[in-house]
């Protein structure tokens, strides 16, 4: 399959149609090989606007959302960058692709070991990953600019809202079943929260 068409065409009509405008997010959507981080058996769904399942109760999500969070995380060069739930290391992938220095955690050994391939095959071995309670972040690493949660918690965990730097943002879908996804700032120490949309994620266990 030509990949690089299908990755293009994926950014030309699912991406800018939809409000995707950070010239740095689609930059990386375009140049990172989504296909790579897709189990073999659904290489041909790659660049579909879909999430695709990676194992029980796993999903990479679908590029819309991977893109929607990395904008409104407002991640640029030189930030850092703390992912919850590694998953295949797509959204990682992308993050280092815009320039981030990033740090991922993932409960499940098997999946992690998976996504370390993956960003290798990907030119991302730089990525930090680890595995552990996403719920409880990555401390020795923090602060953190910009805080993506790509699994749902009931509730917003405290440790990664301490975690978070002055001025930095975190992207978290929250809730049960449906789910809210929220921007939260940090600013002077307080915690201001918008609703992006409603999504609908895997549980943070």
């Amino acid at each position: 399959m030509d990949f690089d068409s299908l990755r293009s065409e994926m950014v030309r009509k699912q991406l800018r149609p939809r409000g995707i405008r950070d010239p740095r997010v689609l930059a990386a959507m375009e140049s990172v090989p989504r296909h790579l981080f897709v189990p073999r058996q659904w290489r041909g769904e790659s660049y579909a606007d879909t999430p695709l399942p990676l194992g029980p109760e796993q999903t990479i999500s679908q590029p819309y959302i991977v893109a929607l969070m990395a904008e409104r995380a407002e991640v640029a060069p030189g930030c850092r960058a703390l992912e919850i739930g590694t998953g295949s290391g797509y959204q990682a992938a992308v993050l280092a692709a815009m320039g981030a220095t990033v740090f991922s955690i993932e409960r499940d050994r098997r999946l992690l070991d998976r996504a370390a391939r993956n960003l290798k095959k990907a030119g991302h071995a730089d990525v930090s990953l680890r595995t552990g309670d996403g719920r409880l972040g990555r401390p020795e690493a923090a602060p953190f600019d910009a805080i993506l949660v790509t699994a749902a918690p009931e509730s917003v965990p405290d440790a990664l809202t301490e975690q978070l730097a002055e001025g930095g943002r975190m992207v978290i879908p929250v809730g049960v079943d449906v789910q809210d996804l929220l921007l939260i700032r940090k600013r002077a120490g307080e915690l201001v929260e918008e609703r992006i949309i409603p999504v609908r994620f895997v549980p943070l266990r």
